[in-house]
């Protein structure tokens, strides 16, 4: 006989946990949709959930035993508020986690690296999925979709480097096996999609496929430090800068062949994504 299982999806109205929602869901497994205001999803049970909340957390593990974990936005330090809720979980019954972190952050790393690291002691059965640069930036509500739509420009400190950037259905398509395959990975696993593209590559990609001209304005780390830190607090801006830094110099330039092995089908190309996304006439 069978066993049932209740995965929460923590973050699913987010990129990848509503599609990783979704998907569990589609599939006929039982789904608990975290988010902090329990946004009704199909085939899921909305719960409301706040990771700075501590009040909100038990009540979400009520029957679970496994769990998808997008750490909080922004968060400079989100090991502070993950680690007190994953012990929470392992007392409470959870015996297999899914972390999403980033191709950017190793294991002991900063920020979720540090959750990256205390997983394996914490849960019998674990995965964290390290995506390359998600292709749904350029499609979006991110800074570059915003600017491709309103100034026809994508700006970066990138260079020529190139990025393997993922569809983020993919990414929710390695994290269903990951939480659902009869044994969990018990390792990291870098997604990337089929092919690495400098963002030259992905302006021209855009405007063939929407027939508006788009395209890559280079920009040195200070002037992308300074044009972000409008937007966000200068240490941020800061950090996200020097990942673009770090893709100029190579770092991101790598394609995996983890989406084939895991969901035994190739990744998404970022033409197919756009096509699929990009509205008649837009």
């Amino acid at each position: 006989m069978t066993t049932a299982h209740t995965t929460l999806v923590i973050g699913a109205t987010g990129t990848t946990g509503s599609r990783t929602a979704a998907q569990l869901a589609d599939a006929g497994h039982r789904v608990k949709a975290a988010s902090r205001r329990a946004t009704p999803l199909p085939g899921a049970e909305p719960v409301a959930f706040d990771w700075h909340d501590p009040a909100t957390h038990a009540a979400v593990l009520d029957g679970v035993d496994r769990v998808y974990l997008v750490p909080p936005v922004g968060d400079f330090d989100p090991a502070a508020v993950m680690l007190p809720f994953l012990r929470r979980a392992a007392t409470a019954g959870v015996h297999r986690a899914v972390l999403l972190s980033s191709s950017a952050v190793s294991a002991g790393g900063p920020a979720v690296g540090l959750v990256h690291q205390a997983l394996p002691d914490l849960f019998a059965q674990w995965a964290v999925l390290r995506p390359s640069w998600f292709m749904q930036n350029f499609t979006g509500a991110h800074a570059h979709a915003r600017s491709i739509r309103d100034e026809g420009a994508i700006w970066t400190a990138t260079d020529s480097g190139r990025v393997g950037f993922v569809d983020a259905e993919d990414i929710a398509a390695v994290a269903v096996r990951a939480l659902t395959d009869e044994q969990a990975p018990n390792s990291d696993l870098v997604l990337t999609g089929p092919e690495a593209l400098s963002h030259d590559d992905i302006a021209a990609i855009v405007t063939e496929v929407t027939g508006r001209p788009v395209a890559h304005r280079r920009l040195s780390y200070g002037q992308l430090r300074d044009r972000l830190a409008a937007q966000v607090p200068v240490e941020f801006a800061g950090m996200l800068a020097g990942m673009d830094r770090a893709i100029a110099e190579g770092a991101e330039d790598r394609v995996t062949d983890t989406v084939q092995r895991l969901t035994g089908r190739p990744p998404h190309t970022f033409r197919a994504l756009l096509e699929r996304e990009t509205p008649p006439g837009s």
